[in-house]
This record gives structure tokens, C-alpha cells and sequence, in this order.
């Protein structure tokens, strides 16, 4: 599914999860964590469904437009953008935007290069880990589709058309309408996801067919020129955003879309490509080291924030952010770029997991609950990423805790990789709402990881411990107008929850003047709890409020709204006491002034996730915190303890209840050692599809 930054509204969750404009119905699943885990083939990576969803096409001549060997070879790779779930079982492939049976084409169109790029992205990695032939030729095909939906020459050369129509008739103004449009005419998320595809698919063809790889080389140096003339030539140029310098120099001005430019060209530097590749990585991959911040209760708690325009939001889709900066910290020796990387994977990460998993909205508050591939893959391959760049043991295990969402850790808590098809579902809401359709992106990114843990037994088997949640006990919100309101405080209601940059939790907020009084109820908690206001910050000075017997929080100052799409930031602020343990009352008091108060986020001194046959542990404490815990399962567990930068701690174990120390703002991975039965094939490599594997029995 192409992604572009929507407003990133609560319309941003039905776009995800509904899929285009006649897709089924999501289908309520229940949760059911007591289940056993379904049984799983020694080799997780199936690409049937990618398959079904690749297709070919003979494009008319269209002016711009050509690729390699167009004339010997008319028919180019493409592929589907989505795929509806079918009563019967099945799935229908299908375009994006509204369908005119009587042109036969879409309002956006059949086929799009950012799923493209990406599945070319998959059939390289299957190609090269497996050796498989015919990845290899559909690796051919979808980047010889890819170059062809490039603009090869004019103003406009370099930038890539987002949507093509069945009939291979490229839409570079769809509707609803992209940004930017026509689609070729800027930097976009698309142009960076093609520098990504092209370089991957330089460094796997410039041995095996250097025809082609010198091909894709000059494809790839357009789209670098591209960038150098629309994003690059801003290098060292900064707005201020709510008073704090954002680098001007981003893709679409997000490190999430730079971020996958960046993957791109470190495999391409690596393959020896030109100064002009390792100077435009140098300059994204410092643009993105620039968007980290916060630390162990600041927020936003180590995360390299994705879009250079707010300080208020991160969203888990497309968030490749540390991945980005490990892989260009390796490339370029240079160990800058890997401390913001470091803090991400090792303080934000295991916050994130133990409180929501990957959710699509902290804005601050997690406003956006639900969830989808693309956001639980890019936290499996940052991990994966940093680990190797920091040689971190501790970050490659909590890799494997993180690939538990496509195996039950989710909001329905039943798998949503499904290895007998190679399908991935769409998505699932907070409420564990699963959307069954299985269209492009979510295969591909379920396949991504499904890859990586291919080539780590190990980690797939703690994926498949890590499964459905038994309990979750982390950071939790409590909604500002859910308080006993008295005295000079009132409940706002906004046009839209959407402020421009950030989103209102709960769709309304408190307004409190001095004097004004609220008490909450919060639900009891067996630790103390680290307590932050979910403020709208404005410049200059501003009100104060107070919280009994734990401090006051300031509404100024925000800084000057400079490039922000809204005045005032909305930000969490931390109170400096803590909520002490088994207290269920909090009460605020307006001080001085007014403000605007939309949320309180209460987080345990030590998180927890514990799931089927595995246990995660993430502390926000300032000093070491004693814990016990018990591993679900029926055999020895063994827990790891590492500290804040993935360093490890302590190794413990046994039957029963574990007792360790949680170093302070580290984390701890408990699980079974295993081993776990799987089937195993017999013979070198994989099977690609299903009717090829071994049907011997299988276990989770």
C-alpha cells in the first residue's frame, strides 16, 4: 500500500485496516490466549501469496518511459496493491481507489511502485539467502516494472509515477489525489523506496548479470541526482519546529521515508558505488541522526521521531529509522550515527512493546491503536540492524520478542502471518478488530520477516514463545476529561481531534484555570508509577498545574511555533514525584494562568509483557528494581538482563518464579531455551511453495 503522510488523522486507521474502497469487512476475532500456538514449518518464508500478487504487463509507449530491454522483452513486472479476502477462502486481487467497470481502470490505479520496490526488496533477500531462481527472476521483473514507472528524462527525470493502470497506462494524478502531484514532480516517498529497491538490486545483479546491475547503477544514479536537486542541496538548512531546529533536508521532510532511501544507498556504497551515493547517505543518514531525543522518561523516550514538521508524533509504520542509521553507521565507520540508533532499540523499543506493541499512532498519547506489518516489521529490522552495528546481543533476543506480532502478540492475539499461504493479514485494531484482506504491503513486510528469522532459528523460536499476550502491564493513558471536574475547568471539545501536527487523545481535552480542581481514579498498580502530563505547550509563559504530592507541570514555554503546522506542541511532560504503589486517586489543581490538559500517561517503574512462553521487562526506573516473575510454560526458563545500550547484565534461571535485578532503564528477555519441534525439510534451501515443502508433522 503506497504511504504518503495523511494528515494522520483517525482517518489514518480506517485507511489502513479497511483497505481500498470495496474491500470486505474486517472480522472480529476473538482473543484467546490459552490456545496452544499453530503449528509452523521449519522454514517460515512462503512467497505463494507474493506470487498470486506479481503479475505482468505490456505498457504503451508512454513519452519518459522506457526500461531495459523493452523491445526484446515488452512485458514488465508489476504488482497487485491489494487483494480482498474471500467468503469462500481466497483472495481477489484488486486496484486501489474507486473501480469504473467501463474503462476498466481505478481511480489510483492497479499496481504502484512503492509495493513494487519493496517485493523486489523481498525476492532479492529470498534469491540471495535461498538461492532460488525463480525469486531471482522476479527480482528481474519487478525492477525492470520499476524503472519503467521512473521518469527517465525532462524536468522531472530521476522521480518516479506512484500508480499504473492494468492496462499498464501510468496515473500520475490519482484520486484521491497524492502528494506530491503529479506524482513524479518532487521528492517522495516513492522516489526514496525506488533508491532502496535499486540499490539492493545493484548489489545482488552486479556479479550475476552485470548488464543489467550497469543498468540499474545509471537508474539509480538519476535517482540521486533527483534527490541532490529537490532535498539534498538544503544540507545544513534547519527550521524551527515549536522551538526546536528540524533539519530542512529530509525526503518529503520525513526521516521515515529518508530512512529507506538510506537502506538503499549503504547496499549500494557497500557495492562500490560512486562518491555521489556516499556523500547523499552521509547528509540523510545525519538529517535522520538529528530527529532522536528524550531518554527514560522524557519523551519521546529515545525514538528517532519521522516527520521533521512535529515534535509530537511517531507512528510504528515505515519507522526505519534506527535500521537506517545502524546500516549507514557500519557503511561510513561512523559511530555518530549509531547513539540515537542505540537509544531507540534499547530504552524506546521495549517501552513500545510492553505497553501497545507496534502501534500507528503516538501522537503523543497512543491515539491510533491499531496496527499492521509494515509498523511490526520495521521494529524487527531496526532491531536486527542495531544489534549487528552494536554488536548487542540483548537487542538481537528482543528482535525476537518483536516478530512475536506476527505469531499472536497483537491486539486479537492470534497470528496474522500465515506460513501455509505466505498471506499476512492487513491489519488489526485495538480492539482486535483483524482485517483479513492481505494485500501488497502487508505481505511484503510479513515476508521480511519472515526472512530474518529464517536465517535465525533461534530467533524464530523465541518469535513463536513470544506469541499471544497473557498480560500486558505498561505505560497506560488516562483521558484528562475522564476526572471529577470542579471550580474553573472545562472540557473543550475541538472541530477536529487533529491539531495539524498531533492528535487530541480521546477526542477532547481539559481547559484549566486557577483554581480549578480535577480528581481521577486511576486503575492500582503493585509498583510506583512515573506520572506525565499530556500538555499543549505554547511560547513564552504559561499556566501552571499542580499534582498533589508530586509537582507542577508549566504549559509554556513551547518555543516559537516557527515551520509547525499548528501553534503550541503537544507533549508529554513529566511530573517530578511518582505516584506511589496501591494509590488509585490523583488530583491536579490549577495554580496560575490557564491551560490546555489532554491526558495523564501513567508508566510502572518496570513494564511487562508476558506472554505464552516468554516474558519481556522494559524499566523506567532510575535505579536497579528487584522483580519476580514466572514464565508461562511447562519447562526451565532462562532470563537475560541487559542494560540501557543492550550491554548484557545477569543470566538467571530455573523452574518457577525467577527473582533478578532490572537495571535501571534496561531491559529483560525471559524465556524457554527450547528447543521447540518444528518440521524440517529435507535437503539444502527452500521450498518456495507449499505444495514442494515436506508434509512431515509439525509443532510450534
Amino acid at each position: 500500500m503506497p504511504m504518503t503522510r495523511p494528515a494522520l488523522t483517525a482517518a489514518l486507521t480506517a485507511v489502513l485496516l479497511a483497505g481500498p474502497v470495496h474491500a470486505v469487512a474486517a472480522h472480529a476475532v476473538p482473543a484467546d490466549p490459552a490456545v496452544a500456538p499453530s503449528p509452523y514449518p521449519a522454514v517460515l518464508s512462503n512467497l505463494d501469496h507474493l506470487d498470486f500478487l506479481a503479475d505482468t504487463v505490456q505498457p504503451p509507449a508512454q513519452a519518459g518511459h522506457t526500461t531495459y530491454r523493452l523491445d526484446g522483452e515488452p512485458s514488465i513486472g508489476v504488482l497487485w496493491a491489494y487483494a480482498d479476502d474471500l467468503p469462500g477462502g481466497g483472495y481477489r486481487r484488486v486496484g486501489g481507489g474507486a473501480y469504473d467497470a467501463r474503462t476498466g481502470t481505478y481511480g489510483q490505479g492497479a499496481y504502484d511502485a512503492d509495493d513494487v520496490t519493496r517485493a523486489a526488496v523481498v525476492y532479492l533477500r529470498h534469491w540471495r539467502q535461498f538461492g532460488d531462481r525463480t525469486s531471482r527472476d522476479q527480482a528481474y521483473q519487478q525492477l525492470r516494472g520499476l524503472t519503467y514507472m521512473q521518469t527517465a528524462t525532462g524536468p522531472n527525470a530521476g522521480n518516479v509515477v506512484l500508480w499504473m493502470q492494468p492496462d499498464g497506462t501510468l496515473n500520475p494524478s490519482p484520486i484521491p489525489v497524492e502528494t506530491p502531484d503529479p506524482s513524479d514532480s518532487a521528492a517522495s516517498y516513492w522516489l526514496a523506496r525506488t533508491i532502496w529497491a535499486l540499490g539492493e538490486g545493484y548489489a545482488a545483479f552486479r556479479t550475476a548479470d552485470p548488464p543489467f546491475a550497469a543498468f540499474l547503477k545509471d537508474r539509480l544514479d538519476l535517482s540521486i541526482a533527483a534527490l541532490d536537486g529537490q532535498v539534498l542541496g538544503r544540507f545544513g538548512e534547519h527550521r524551527v519546529v515549536d522551538g526546536k531546529r528540524m533539519p530542512a533536508w529530509l525526503v518529503a521532510d520525513g526521516a521515515d521515508a529518508s530512512a529507506e532511501a538510506v537502506l538503499g544507498l549503504s547496499a549500494y556504497v557497500r557495492a562500490g558505488g560512486p562518491p555521489t551515493a556516499r556523500v547523499a547517505l552521509a547528509r540523510l543518514a545525519a538529517g535522520i541522526a538529528e530527529m532522536g531525543g528524550g531518554g527514560t522518561g522524557v519523551w519521546p523516550y529515545g525514538a528517532v521521531l519521522p516527520w521533521a514538521r512535529s515534535r509530537s508524533l511517531w507512528h510504528a509504520w515505515g519507522a526505519q529509522m534506527p535500521s537506517a542509521l545502524a546500516e549507514a553507521s557500519i557503511t561510513l565507520r561512523d559511530g555518530r550515527l549509531l547513539t540515537p540508533a542505540l537509544a531507540d532499540a534499547a530504552a524506546f523499543t521495549p517501552g513500545l512493546l510492553t505497553a501497545t506493541g507496534p502501534v500507528n499512532g503516538l501522537l503523543p498519547a497512543p491515539t491510533d491503536n491499531s496496527q499492521i506489518a509494515y509498523g511490526a516489521d520495521a521494529r524487527v529490522q531496526s532491531l536486527l540492524s542495531v544489534s549487528r552495528a552494536a554488536d548487542s546481543t540483548g537487542l538481537r533476543q528482543l528482535a525476537g520478542v518483536a516478530a512475536g506480532w506476527f505469531f499472536g502478540q497483537n491486539p486479537a492475539n492470534v497470528p496474522l502471518y500465515h506460513p501455509s499461504t505466505g498471506a499476512t493479514d492487513d491489519g488489526v485494531n485495538g480492539d482486535g478488530t483483524v482485517n483479513l484482506n492481505s494485500g501488497a504491503e502487508s505481505t511484503i513486510h510479513g515476508l521480511l520477516t519472515m526472512l530474518a528469522l529464517d536465517a535465525a532459528p533461534d530467533l524464530a523460536a523465541l518469535a513463536k514463545a513470544a506469541g499471544p499476550v497473557v498480560q500486558r502491564d505498561g505505560r497506560r493513558t488516562v483521558e484528562a476529561e475522564s476526572g471529577r471536574l470542579d471550580g474553573p475547568v472545562s472540557v473543550v471539545t475541538p472541530a477536529s481531534a487533529w491539531t495539524g501536527e498531533s492528535q487530541w487523545s480521546g477526542n477532547a481535552y481539559l481547559r484549566v484555570r486557577a483554581g480549578g480542581r480535577i480528581r481521577w481514579t486511576v486503575p492500582e498498580s503493585a509498583q510506583p508509577r512515573l506520572v506525565a502530563a499530556v500538555i499543549n505547550r505554547v511560547p513564552g509563559s504559561g499556566g501552571v498545574t499542580a499534582f498533589a504530592s508530586l509537582g507542577s507541570v508549566s504549559y509554556g514555554d513551547g518555543g516559537a511555533q516557527g515551520a509547525s503546522p499548528a501553534p503550541g506542541a503537544l507533549l508529554p511532560v513529566a511530573v517530578t514525584g511518582h505516584l506511589p504503589a496501591g494509590v488509585t486517586e490523583l488530583t491536579a489543581t490549577g495554580v496560575r494562568g490557564s491551560g490546555d490538559l489532554d491526558a495523564l500517561l501513567l508508566t510502572p517503574f518496570v513494564s511487562a509483557l508476558v506472554t505464552q512462553r516468554a516474558v519481556l521487562l522494559s524499566s523506567a526506573a532510575r535505579t536497579s528494581r528487584r522483580m519476580t516473575i514466572d514464565v508461562p510454560g511447562t519447562g526451565p526458563a532462562v532470563a537475560h538482563s541487559y542494560d540501557d545500550h543492550g550491554r548484557p547484565a545477569a543470566t538467571t534461571g530455573g523452574r518457577g518464579p525467577i527473582t533478578l535485578d532490572v537495571p535501571s532503564g534496561g531491559f529483560v528477555v525471559a524465556a524457554e531455551p527450547g528447543p521447540y519441534p518444528v518440521c524440517t525439510p529435507e535437503g539444502a534451501g527452500s521450498p518456495r511453495r507449499l505444495s514442494e515443502r515436506p508434509r512431515a508433522g509439525c509443532s510450534g
